[in-house]
Formats: C-alpha cells, sequence, structure tokens
C-alpha cells in the first residue's frame, strides 16, 4: 500500500483551556467573602463534620457490637455532652473565682513588674519630657476636631452574641448526631451517582482511607493534647500555683492553636505566678514548666507519632490561623489547624490534588 492511500495520523487531544489567573483570582475572593458572611450558616456544619470523623470509629465499634448507628450516635453524643458538662461544671468556680479577683491580680502583677522595670520607666519618663518640650502647642493653631472610631467589643469580635452562639451550638449536635446516626448511607447515595464501576470503588476506597486518615489524627491530637494538659496540671501543682485543674484544661484546649495557644498560656502562667510567689524564681517556674511540656510536644511526640507525612509546614499554619481568625474568629482558630489537616489528607488521597498536599506538609 502506498503512502497516498494511509489513513492521516489522528489529530493531537485538543487541550483543555485553563480558566485566566484573573478569574481564579475572582474565585479565591468570592469564597472568602462566602466564609466570611455565610459563617453563621457554615461554622456548625463544619465542626460538626470534624467531630463525625472523630467519632465515627466509636459507632463502627459499637455496630460490631450489634448496635444501630441511631443508637450508637445517641450513646456517643451523650456521652460526649455528658463528659463536657461535668468538665465544664467543675472548672466553672475555679474560673470564675480566677476573673472575680483578676483585677487585684493584675495590680499585684502591674506593681511587681513597674519595680522590676523601674530604670526603663525613668528613661521613659525622660523621653516622653524631651519630647513634650520640643512638641509645645501653638496658642494661635485652630483646633482641629477629633474623630473617633468606635470597634466592636473584644468580646463580641471573639464570641458574638449569646444567642449566635447557643444557636450554633444546637445546630452543631443536631447535624453531627444525624451524620454518625446516617453511618454509611450519605456516602452509599453519593456513590451512586457516579455512572462507572471502577470510578464507584475508587471513590469508596478514597473515601475510606481519607475518613480513616482523618479520624486517626484527629483523635491523636486530641489524645496528644490531653496528655499535654495533665501534666501541665501536675507541674503547676507541684510548683504550687492555685487551681491546677483550671491550667490542665487551659492548656488542653489552646494546644489545639499552635504558637499562639501556647503564647497566651505562657503569658497566663505568668501573671499567675508573680501573683501568687513574692520572688521572681519561683513565679517563673509555672510558663518554664509549660514551655518545656509544649516544645517537646511540638519538635519531638507529635512529629515521632503522627510522623511528617501528617505534620503541616509551620507557615501554611501560620497563614491558616490568619485566614481562619479572619473569617470566623476564635472559633477559625480552634478549628484552623484541623481544617489544613483535614484539607491536606484528602489532597494525599486524590491523585490530581496530591501536588497541594504537598505543599501543605513538612
Amino acid at each position: 500500500m502506498s503512502d497516498a492511500t494511509q489513513p492521516p495520523p489522528p489529530a493531537p487531544p485538543t487541550p483543555r483551556p485553563r480558566p485566566a489567573l484573573a478569574v481564579q483570582g475572582l474565585f479565591v475572593l468570592a469564597l472568602g467573602y462566602t466564609l466570611y458572611f455565610a459563617h453563621a450558616l457554615l461554622l456548625p456544619i463544619v465542626a460538626a463534620i470534624l467531630l463525625t470523623f472523630l467519632f465515627s470509629p466509636v459507632i463502627r465499634g459499637l455496630r460490631r457490637l450489634r448496635l444501630p448507628e441511631p443508637v450508637g450516635a445517641l450513646v456517643v453524643l451523650v456521652a460526649f455532652l455528658g463528659v463536657s458538662g461535668v468538665g465544664i461544671y467543675e472548672l466553672a468556680g475555679p474560673a470564675d473565682d480566677w476573673i472575680r479577683g483578676a483585677p487585684k491580680t493584675l495590680a499585684q502583677v502591674d506593681a511587681r513588674l513597674r519595680t522590676l522595670a523601674a530604670p526603663l520607666l525613668r528613661v521613659k519618663r525622660t523621653a516622653d519630657y524631651v519630647e513634650r518640650a520640643a512638641t509645645l502647642p501653638d496658642a494661635n493653631a485652630p483646633k482641629v476636631p477629633e474623630v473617633v472610631v468606635r470597634a466592636p467589643q473584644l468580646s463580641a469580635r471573639l464570641f458574638g452574641t449569646t444567642r449566635l452562639l447557643l444557636s450554633g451550638l444546637v445546630e452543631t449536635i443536631l447535624l453531627l448526631y444525624f451524620l454518625l446516626a446516617s453511618g454509611d448511607r450519605l456516602l452509599q447515595k453519593t456513590v451512586d451517582l457516579l455512572p462507572r464501576l471502577a470510578d464507584k470503588k475508587k471513590a469508596v476506597a478514597i473515601a475510606r482511607e481519607t475518613e480513616h486518615a482523618i479520624a486517626m489524627y484527629l483523635g491523636t491530637v486530641t489524645i496528644i493534647n490531653l496528655v499535654v494538659g495533665f501534666l501541665t496540671a501536675i507541674a503547676t501543682w507541684a510548683i504550687g500555683l492555685p487551681n491546677p485543674l483550671l491550667w490542665g484544661a487551659l492548656a488542653a484546649v489552646l494546644e489545639f492553636v499552635p504558637y499562639l495557644g501556647s503564647t497566651v498560656m505562657i503569658g497566663l502562667l505568668t501573671v499567675a505566678g508573680l501573683a501568687t510567689f513574692e520572688t521572681t524564681g519561683p513565679a517563673l517556674l509555672g510558663p518554664l514548666a509549660y514551655f518545656t511540656i509544649a516544645t517537646l510536644q511540638a519538635n519531638f511526640i507529635s512529629p515521632m507519632i503522627l510522623g511528617h507525612r501528617l505534620t503541616l509546614h509551620p507557615v501554611v499554619i501560620v497563614v491558616g490561623l490568619t485566614f481562619w481568625w479572619g473569617v470566623w474568629g476564635l472559633s477559625g482558630l480552634f478549628l484552623a489547624v484541623p481544617l489544613l489537616a483535614t484539607i491536606k489528607i484528602f489532597c494525599d488521597h486524590i491523585e490530581s490534588l496530591a501536588p497541594v498536599g504537598e505543599l501543605l506538609g513538612k
């Protein structure tokens, strides 16, 4: 057969056009504004999904014991709310006493700090005197009206209103129950929408692996933080700080906010130490003990248990904390790292998104 009769080679596939960079930027901005303005709707959903990943292995264990998912979900939810309620009730008294005594405590700490920083205060007073002498006001100059911009109160910025907080908690609890009670039915309905059998099997495998990895991560991090809180309570009790259970609970909770939580905890322990002890040395033992525990946990214990595959890059953590604090306030701070870890695990199990998971990792 001659070359003239041979069929022409097939044309190369036309590359699929990618959206322009401007369109991608607009999508990111729209997503950010949606997360910010719809936080009252999205926050309970995200919290319920993360808690579902955490409690799913428990539900499966109860199902192997012949306990149906709705009953198992009710048992898990009642146990979770019971333990949380008892803990809050037991810590409410010490926390209330500490808050009521905060003005007196801060006054004592301020007096101690003024004594320690007396040389610096003298230098500052001299600098202020020189600055006032160099910038004497002109009596003939017209007075410029002062504009005062009132920002939202700090409590409203952190927690929102009481009504929104309570409604969000109720929505989270209800959604969590229905997600746990539904078991695998939601996944089965999603898989049924896929056209090919191979896609169905791949989707189930990815969902199982991702859910298992997320549940293991969240469970492991929760246990590690509880251990940090337990060690902090023992250390503060041994040093002689009052309310060691309160400090242990605060340490366990603040460990969910890397870097920033540890900084806040060190500051609180420093204030408590300066208000409790007469000399500076014993006053710094509390923050030093916690700093040692937190450093060992962050640099040795967590990487050894979780492995580098599930460890997030420090820059990613800082950027994530800043972003979620901006869109969801205090709740965003506590959900930032679990959300980032969930996104990373999900990307690691999707071949096309593997570079994103690699970028988020250490």
